[in-house]
């Protein structure tokens, strides 16, 4: 569910027309919902509510530090993925104790800087890392609270670009090689073993693949307390799908219930890291037509955003639902919706049914608020779009559009070619 409607025709975040904020800040421009952010977290947080548990927002999913303070309001933490994103999660006012510090190539000064903070763990990916953070702890006098990613070699059934948990993905320790590590951190200076991590992919659409990836967790934990290695707290990651067109995921209350029950027994503080799911539905990309035009047999509806501010059609084929922001025509096409980037690989929708429409129509891409302005780019020079919240009846611009003078920051001419 999410607060974006039509409202005499004319579609409406919570109660602010889409259209007057375009004439406000004008196109392209990323809008969220705060009502929904607030209801996804919730649906999400609570179905995990009486088990002990952290909630650590996926900052690459969106990290918008207005977001991320509205997630801390609710009780959330964030999953990191690097330094800037330590940065923001801590600039919103995440307790550092709620933050888990993910990814296969964290430096030394990245690790640093998480140390100093004094975050909640650090998800280890490899043995060299883990020398590496433990010369850092040592430099700094302090320890470090770990968690290795175990990779279990599970199938999510997903994208291959976003699966996490194969044997062949770059994530992760091999779930057969990671007692030896763990035995080898339990004896070191400055760590302090602390948990065991796993994830598998992002966009799941079923339950199956976490359960069978927490039943091998599961099992290699047995092998930790033979080992007479305890752990505190079980890291399940985040994955669960959205619904763009046809997909039906598992509702957050069905998948809790699945792992609750595998659960049963276990005691240790679960660590989730949902992003998707809270954030997908909560935000759209509303973008302008420039022009119509049809080449032999082929429509094409030309407008002012393009990959380089939304990305996933064209890096994972994925779709997005296109509706127009004013319904009062009816009509449909069968057209490439594209933007104005120099590939043709730009894209919003190919071959895809849309709205008919006409120069100076506003579009809503939907479905945007995850994976969308993060992964968006100055390509062609162009400048990132702003970021715009709505809540009940106002709206509130929480990135500013880029200026020209912006695209060339930090950038200089030597004096040679002077």
């Amino acid at each position: 569910m999410h607060h974006f409607d039509y409202q005499n025709q004319q579609l409406h975040a919570e109660e602010v027309a889409v259209a007057a904020i375009a004439e406000a800040v004008g196109t392209p421009f990323y809008l969220y919902s705060t009502a929904t952010l607030t209801q996804h977290f919730k649906a999400f947080d609570n179905a995990f509510g009486d088990l002990p548990h952290v909630t650590c927002f996926a900052t690459k999913a969106c990290s918008n530090i207005a977001i991320l303070r509205l997630f801390a309001s609710l009780g959330g933490g964030a999953d990191i993925v690097s330094g800037g994103e330590l940065f923001r999660a801590l600039k919103a006012g995440i307790d550092p104790q709620r933050i888990v510090y993910s990814g296969v190539g964290k430096t030394e000064a990245e690790l640093a800087a998480a140390l100093k903070a004094g975050i909640l763990l650090f998800n280890v990916e490899s043995e060299q890392e883990l020398d590496a953070l433990a010369r850092v702890a040592a430099s700094l006098g302090v320890t470090a609270p770990v968690s290795f990613r175990i990779n279990p070699d599970v199938d999510p059934k997903t994208h291959a670009y976003i699966s996490t948990g194969l044997a062949k993905n770059k994530f992760g320790i091999a779930i057969d090689q990671a007692l030896a590590v763990y035995q080898r951190a339990a004896a070191m200076d400055n760590i302090e073993v602390k948990g065991v991590s796993c994830h598998i992919g992002s966009q799941l659409t079923q339950v199956g693949p976490f359960v069978e990836s927490l039943r091998k967790v599961k099992a290699f934990l047995a092998r930790l307390a033979e080992a007479g290695i305890a752990i505190s707290h079980l890291d399940l990651g985040g994955g669960l799908g959205i619904t763009y067109n046809a997909e039906a995921p598992p509702h957050p209350e069905a998948y809790a219930a699945a792992l609750k029950e595998e659960m049963a027994g276990l005691k240790c503080t679960l660590i989730l890291e949902p992003g998707r799911v809270i954030v997908g539905n909560a935000g759209i990309l509303v973008s302008r037509v420039l022009y119509t035009k049809t080449n032999v047999a082929k429509k094409f509806v030309i407008v002012d955003a393009g990959m380089n501010d939304l990305a996933r059609p064209s890096l994972y084929g994925a779709y997005h639902a296109i509706l127009p922001v004013n319904q009062q025509r009816q009509d449909k096409v069968v057209a490439d919706v594209v933007g104005p980037i120099c590939e043709t690989g730009d894209f919003l929708a190919r071959d895809a049914e849309v709205p008919a429409c006409e120069a100076g129509d506003l579009l809503a891409v939907m479905s945007a608020g995850a994976y969308g302005f993060t992964m968006s780019s100055n390509y062609n020079s162009r400048t990132k779009v702003p970021e715009v919240l709505v809540r009940g009846d106002a709206f509130h611009v929480i990135r500013q559009r880029e200026t020209l003078d912006d695209l060339v920051r930090g950038e200089t001419i030597p004096e040679f070619l002077r």
